[in-house]
């Protein structure tokens, strides 16, 4: 009878190997990011930050925006194309009153409410 599974060291050694490998490319890939690293520009000093403007903070304006209107199609004319609209932009609002969600509505899509009823 012969012996399936005789203990020898060769798994203890293929298994040292292995290890050793995942070792290096560890330390290797570390040295990789400091050789990067070493080529970026360096952090901007405390003079080269952002500064406020001269005139100060600026406040946050708060106003309702509506979306300025697409140009209509002429009886018998063809389709404006995306790239012939101009940058559709915003306008403020005539109203002053803010939407508001429904109730029960968690007021966006896929936010887990009821949904408008």
């Amino acid at each position: 009878m012969t012996q399936l599974a005789a203990p020898s060291g060769l798994i203890s050694l293929v298994l040292f190997v292995v290890a050793v490998g995942v070792l290096a490319l560890l330390a290797g890939g570390f040295w990789i990011n400091s050789r990067i690293k070493d080529r970026e520009p360096p952090r901007p000093s405390a003079e080269e930050q952002p500064h406020l403007p001269p005139e100060g903070v600026t406040r946050e304006i708060q106003e309702n925006r509506e979306p300025d209107e697409i140009p209509r199609t002429p009886k018998g004319g063809r389709a404006l194309l995306p790239y012939e609209l101009s940058n559709m932009g915003t306008k403020p609002s005539e109203k002053k009153d803010r939407p508001r969600w429904s109730k029960g509505s968690s007021g966006s899509f896929g936010g887990g409410g009821l949904g408008a009823h």
